[in-house]
């Protein structure tokens, strides 16, 4: 009898527990800019999902095209969400997690299958195609959407453990954000297919560039937040040029602009880690070696100096 007893009283314990952690209140308007974030990146699927069959929409775009633009239109979708949260200081635990599940859909999957059904279009297109050497690239492209999809899942759940809620310190990444790494294909894929169609070496690069990204983004390579760092508060007068001239760029090709921003901001940070790693950390072993051979060369001299003393004594 008491042992029934403990054990009533401790599921009752854990409900009461259970009770506390339910959610009771969130913030709308947040919470709906994520989920568009999420419902954009669902249709950027559908659209890739299409993209074999010819478009017919008066825009004159392919479906992978426009599966390109609807995780464009999720990027736009991430950035609010999160300004909107902290401008009403309403930041949550749920929001984080929304934000991440959202980001793993239209930064993760989304990109991932985009760029397999490209490849997978472009290699159906060929003609006289070995069946083992079509059924090798196929394995290779699925593989690097697996990888480019496992990476992308692990930057997201090691943000949601190391992000700290304080604005302050969000002004910097560890390893490439997941928006950007997406950004990074979806502009080739965009670029490809709606200004250079005919360079058909863009889309035989975005297997190894994918896996590429897949190891940026769970590097610990540091990258600067953008708004944060560069565009809030008071800045020289050179950013402004700065930015009028890239908005000068986009709007003469957009296309363009998005592969030099994405591609530009994704190897920037990397060139500064092979610099400080390689170059400098070599040119600081040589010029400690120097010294160091130049302090023997300073020995070597004061004892044959001092034999010579001892000598003419």
């Amino acid at each position: 009898m008491p042992r029934t007893k403990k054990t009533e009283g401790a599921k009752k314990r854990l409900l009461r527990r259970v009770r506390k952690q339910r959610l009771k209140y969130i913030t709308i308007l947040p919470s709906l800019v994520t989920i568009l974030n999420g419902a954009c990146g669902f249709a950027a699927i559908v659209f890739a999902g299409k993209g074999g069959i010819a478009s017919t929409n008066r825009f004159g775009l392919s479906y992978f095209s426009i599966s390109g633009y609807m995780i464009l239109l999720a990027m736009i979708a991430d950035m609010l969400d999160g300004r909107l949260a902290r401008m009403h200081q309403s930041t949550s635990s749920f929001g984080g997690q929304l934000d991440s599940l959202c980001d793993a859909i239209s930064f993760g999957v989304a990109p991932a299958f985009l760029m397999l059904k490209v490849l997978e279009h472009k290699i159906s297109g060929f003609v006289g195609l070995n069946p083992t050497t079509e059924t090798f690239l196929q394995r290779f492209i699925w593989m690097a959407a697996a990888a480019y999809l496992s990476c992308a899942v692990i930057r997201l759940a090691r943000f949601n453990v190391e992000n700290e809620e304080d604005e302050s310190a969000h002004m910097s990444f560890i390893g490439l954000p997941t928006p950007a790494a997406a950004g990074v294909l979806v502009s080739l894929i965009i670029l490809h297919q709606d200004t250079l169609p005919t360079l058909n070496v863009i889309i035989y690069a975005l297997p190894f560039l994918t896996m590429g990204i897949a190891v940026l983004m769970v590097s610990r390579i540091q990258y600067p937040h953008i708004l944060n760092q560069y565009l809030r508060g008071k800045k020289p007068f050179g950013y402004l040029i700065r930015v009028l001239l890239l908005l000068a760029f986009v709007i003469w090709s957009i296309q363009a602009a998005l592969v030099l921003m994405f591609c530009g901001f994704a190897s920037s940070s990397l060139a500064k880690w092979l610099y400080y790693k390689v170059i400098k950390n070599k040119r600081n072993l040589l010029s400690t070696a120097h010294t160091a051979l130049m302090n023997a060369d300073k020995d070597q001299s004061v004892k044959e100096d001092d034999i010579a003393c001892q000598v003419e004594e």
